[in-house]
């Protein structure tokens, strides 16, 4: 009897823990996102998803894919999110396929809850384009001596507060009530923290609590020679600008002994100007195991789920009467074979943008048109790039009048930061 065709064998399904528990262990084993003691820790970070999917080879898990629910606050309205958190895949099962099928099954399943957007942090350029997703703007990470650490303003005077891994609900909340600008994003599941606490190496955790004893701002990081360092820290979270101030001088503090700090820039600082002879240090330390200075790094993608949604919350003040007709691809829809529900946003559109947004279907005779994908539409909708630049790089069409229209009404948009990793 000849074997069943591999095609034949393959599948996708939602993850049963009882059935696929040990096979999605072994998957994260294999990639090296885990060690075998630290399978309760994928448990936990499990039990934080709303949608958790594996793709099968003769009824065998060799893919896991996963998201969580989160927010992502864009043009001051918090749109519903669908962080995906997880896409992994089994050495015996590469290369044929399972992750994207699996992972486009999963951006519907999101779509099919309501979420309006879906986000990653990518492992290489290129896959996830092939799901609609597109690029978000460069992160920035420092690698700096705290003693170079030049914070302004009086040295705090209190005290700050130990945090431990038993303070994760806590933590959770602070991370929460962050401040927000835009493009910040919120995982909303109480266990993506707690997992996130429990994964570095020598974790530590200090803040500072109000007059009430709640947890107002704090950092937590990791390193996996404590001594010295380097240190990594996973998150920073704070309110307002003296709660900022406040964890800078923290990190300062660790001058006497920890020889380098990693940090990710906090949106809407430029950390290089706390930062003493920044530019000498980078050339002295370049060659260095302990080099310092900046790394500036696109890792984020994200994709519209849920267009009107999208477009309706979209705020561009003094921008009149700018109206134009989408021919919109989706390049999900020809992974997604025929099911009962969300096949993507591919169309035709009327879009009007201002202080007002709207889209409907269809086309208006007399309007310019942009042709592009969902895609090149996310990015310029978020601030990521200008039209006339993903009319450079991407695939973005447009007659020019249109395209300069488009970058002066979203000039003022400032480029995203989701400042929470996922």
């Amino acid at each position: 009897m000849s074997p069943k065709p591999l095609g034949d064998r393959k599948g996708v399904r939602d993850f049963d823990p009882g059935r696929d528990s040990r096979d999605v262990h072994r998957i994260w084993r294999e990639v090296g996102w885990i060690d075998r003691d630290q399978e309760e820790l994928m448990d936990i970070f499990l039990g934080s998803t709303s949608t958790a999917l594996v793709g099968t080879i003769d009824d065998s898990a060799e893919t896991l894919c996963i998201a969580s629910p989160g927010t992502m606050r864009l043009f001051d309205t918090d749109l519903s999110m669908s962080a995906v958190t997880g896409v992994t895949t089994s050495m015996l099962g590469r290369r044929q396929g399972l992750a994207l099928r699996t992972t486009a099954e999963l951006v519907a399943r999101e779509a099919d809850l309501g979420l309006a957007l879906s986000g990653l942090g990518m492992f290489e350029q290129g896959f996830y384009n092939l799901l609609g997703f597109g690029t978000c703007g460069y992160e920035h990470w420092m690698r700096l001596d705290p003693s170079h650490l030049q914070v302004p303003g009086n040295r705090p005077e209190r005290l700050p507060v130990r945090l431990s891994l038993d303070d994760a609900g806590e933590i959770h909340e602070c991370r929460l009530s962050r401040m927000k600008r835009h493009g910040s994003c919120c995982l909303l599941a109480p266990e993506t923290t707690k997992a996130e606490m429990r994964w570095g190496k020598n974790p530590i955790g200090l803040g500072f609590r109000d007059e009430d004893g709640v947890l107002t701002h704090h950092f937590w990081m990791c390193s996996r020679d404590p001594e010295h360092g380097p240190f990594h820290v996973q998150w920073m979270v704070y309110r307002n600008r003296e709660q900022l101030l406040e964890l800078l001088w923290l990190i300062s503090n660790l001058r006497e002994q920890v020889d380098l700090v990693e940090m990710g820039e906090p949106p809407g600082v430029q950390l290089q100007d706390l930062v003493s002879q920044p530019i000498k240090t980078w050339r002295l330390s370049r060659k260095m195991k302990l080099d310092q200075g900046a790394l500036a790094i696109a890792y984020f993608q994200f994709r519209m789920l849920d267009l009107p949604a999208c477009v309706s919350v979209t705020r561009l003040p003094g921008v009149k009467d700018l109206s134009f007709n989408l021919a919109l691809n989706d390049p999900i829809t020809a992974l997604l074979e025929e099911r009962g529900g969300w096949m993507g946003v591919a169309g035709e559109y009327v879009v009007t943008l201002g202080e007002e947004s709207s889209v409907r279907h269809g086309s208006k005779e007399g309007l310019p048109c942009l042709r592009t994908t969902v895609n090149a539409f996310t990015r310029l909708w978020m601030g990521t790039l200008k039209a006339s630049s993903l009319a450079v790089t991407d695939r973005l069409e447009a007659p020019l009048e249109l395209l300069e229209r488009l970058d002066q009404a979203f000039a003022s948009v400032p480029s995203p930061r989701p400042d929470w990793d996922f």
